[in-house]
This record gives C-alpha cells, structure tokens and sequence, in this order.
C-alpha cells in the first residue's frame, strides 16, 4: 500500500510538473473616449508683421539713440534726416520720390480690399459658429464640430484685426512719402529747406534691430530699422510635403514645450504653395513646406514667448469623441486569407487582438480605423471593459491559459 501512495504521488508530482503553465501577459482595458492622430514637429515662433523702416529721401541721417527691445508707439521719431538737396533738382531723386508716393497709395487700396474680405470671412465664420450652437444643442453634431467652428471664426476676427493693422501701415507709408516728397520739391532757396526730415514709427511694437546706428549720408530706401508687435506672434513648422497634405488650413494645433506650464492652442492658417529641400540630420534630403500656425490661446498665456523661439507642435490630423481604443501594442495584423470581420473587402479589417476570455487567450478579428503612437481606434469587434493581451508573446495562441503578470 505504501508503494501504491508512493507511486501514485510520484505520477501526480510528475503531472503536475509538466502540465502546462498559463502564460504570463501583460493586460490592458478596453476603453471608450477621444482619439485624436497628430502630426508632431518643432517650430519656431515669428512676428506677424515685421516692419523694416527705410529712409524716405536721400540725407544725412543723424545718429539713431534707440536700441534693440526699445518700445515704440505709433509717429514715434526713430530717425532724423537733414535732406541733401543738389543746387539743380535732380529729375531721377524726383522721379523715385513720386513713385513711392504712388506705390504707398497703392498699398492702401489693397489693404482697404483686404479688409473687406476679411470682414467676409468672419461674418460666414460668425453664422456658422452660430448654426453649430445650435445644432450642438440638439445632439446633431459632435462639440467637436462646434469647437472647431468656434475657433475658425477666432481665426477669421485675427486676420481682420491683422488686415486693419496692415492698413494703418499702409496709410502712414503713404504720409511719410508725401512728407519726402514735399521736401524734395521745395525750392532751394526757400526758408527751412534744410530742417530735419522726421523718420516715424509706422505701428506700435519693439526696435528688432538698428540696421543703421552711425551718422551717415544715406541714400533713398536705405533700411534704417526694423519694427516689430512682440504681442502678434504666429508659429512657423516645416513639415515633410507628405504630412502636410493632412494639415489643412483651420486643424487644431496643440503647442508645447515652449517654456510654459500649459498647452497652447492654435490652429492652422495657411500651407505654402511651394515646398524646398532640406537635409535632415542623418545627411538625407527631404522635402518639405511651411505651415503657418495661429496662436489662439489668450495673449496673457503666452506673453514670454518672443520672436525666433523653439517651440514644440502637435497638428491634429483626425479627432473623434467616443472612439472604442486599445493599445497600439495589442494589435496585430491577420495573415493572408485570415478571417476578417464585416465585408472583409478592407485592409482595415484585416487585424487582430487577443482578448482574455474565462483565462484564455482568443483571438478576436476587428477593424481597425486609425492608429497614433499610443492607442488604436477600433470600429467593430470589441466592447468597452473588455481585457486584450498587450504585446502578445510568441507563446500566445487561440485558446492558450493566461494570466496577468501584474496580479
């Protein structure tokens, strides 16, 4: 008898040491929320406007005492000219003088053009800001939608204060250049001839540099400053030409790494037309397009931020608010000919997880929609609080014992 126990312990010792161990994994839920792809890049910030002041006749320039983060409000002096005028009136001096008065009043006019336009675009961007407030409280379209609308006309009121500015810009070129004109074309001999010509701050901002700091004789148009509104930043990305085609004008922008506590948020104004190359830090050329980004998060959040400054963007590309999402590490792609889930006739379709079921492991065919760094939209296939196998090792097979290694 005691051979018999001895035995029969012997086989159960033996059959318990060789039967089959669940397989340690690693789980993970399945969750119902916002999925959202971006397109993350660094950029760097610039001046809206940066304004480059340039002497308006030839003379003798007095020497400039302003410095660089000087602050300067609008007809502030920023030079003084004594006109160098010759003992015949010189009919070339004249000539340009005239065609920068026509010029500037030609700026005018297609300020006061851009202006209407602008004013366009924000009455279609008011009505439809206003009709997804209204859709938005009957259920019919996502806040997402409305968020969306809601900041495209932020976006649109920017450029209207933008095209205002670039008026008044445009109006006081215009007085300056008459002012250089009337100085040209007074006779020699008349009295105060020679009296300084006042250069003056075309709109309010900071000195970005003093181009001409000495006294000299300089000649017309020659750069003297450069002007800036530290407080009218926009936000500059070089994308590759292939990601750029999804960054299309109005996406919502997230900005970050930029100095401060919290996220920004922008929105994309325009894509340029013409792409460049460049050659990326491992020496291979890539092609690439500026993408012109908004800030539009209030001023008072981002005020430290300055002209040049580095800046971390993420472009949203796809957004959806109750998207059925699992690890990106949970999903695997079918073989061919492997089941498919719905019609089967989409590569979406052909993917996998494996899902803890009774501690087996099945195999579960869905549709995968999109995917981001972290997380895959599923359509179909899985139900929210379900447990799917994160980075399901070789071991893992349809109907395998599992455990969850962190229990």
């Amino acid at each position: 008898m005691v051979t018999v126990a001895v035995v029969a312990a012997l086989v159960i010792g033996l059959a318990w040491a060789f039967a089959p161990r669940p397989v340690e994994v690693e789980l993970a839920p399945v969750v119902q929320g916002r999925f959202e792809t971006t397109i993350d890049e660094d950029a760097k910030t610039r001046l809206a406007e940066r304004y480059r002041v340039s002497a308006p006749l030839a003379g003798r320039l007095a020497r400039i005492t302003l410095k660089e983060g000087d602050a300067v409000d609008v007809d502030t002096a920023l030079a003084q000219l004594t006109p160098v005028l010759p003992a015949m009136l010189d009919e070339r001096t004249l000539r340009e003088v005239r065609a920068r008065v026509a010029s500037a009043q030609d700026n005018v006019q297609r300020a006061k053009a851009r202006i209407e336009r602008a004013q366009v675009v924000v009455a279609q961007a008011r009505n439809e800001a206003r009709r997804s407030e209204e859709l938005a409280r009957q259920g019919f379209i996502a806040p997402t939608k409305l968020e969306t609308d809601q900041l495209s006309m932020q976006a649109a009121q920017r450029e209207a204060e933008s095209a205002t500015a670039e008026r008044g810009m445009a109006v006081h070129d215009l007085e300056q250049a008459r002012a250089a004109l009337g100085a040209v074309q007074q006779p020699a001999g008349v009295a105060g001839a020679q009296r300084n010509f006042t250069v003056r701050a075309p709109v309010a901002g900071r000195v970005l540099r003093v181009l001409q700091s000495s006294e000299a004789t300089v000649a017309i148009g020659t750069p003297l400053l450069e002007i800036g509104d530290t407080r009218r930043l926009e936000i500059v990305a070089e994308l590759l030409t292939t990601d750029a085609l999804a960054a299309q004008p109005g996406s919502r922008v997230m900005v970050e790494r930029w100095g401060g506590p919290t996220t920004l948020q922008a929105r994309v104004r325009s894509v340029e037309p013409a792409a460049f190359t460049k050659v990326s830090a491992l020496g291979v050329e890539e092609q690439r397009v500026r993408v012109v980004i908004d800030l539009i998060s209030a001023q008072a959040e981002w005020q430290g931020l300055g002209d040049g400054y580095r800046v971390s963007v993420r472009i949203v590309t796809l957004s959806e608010d109750n998207a059925l999402q699992v690890p990106v590490s949970a999903v695997f792609p079918l073989p061919a000919g492997g089941e498919a889930v719905g019609d089967g006739s989409t590569a979406a379709a052909r993917h996998a997880v494996f899902v803890v079921d009774g501690g087996r492991a099945r195999q579960v065919p869905v549709e995968l929609v999109a995917r981001n760094g972290s997380a895959a939209w599923i359509r179909s296939g899985l139900t929210s609080g379900q447990q799917v196998i994160v980075y399901p090792p070789a071991t893992v097979r349809d109907g395998v014992r599992v455990a969850d290694r962190k229990v």
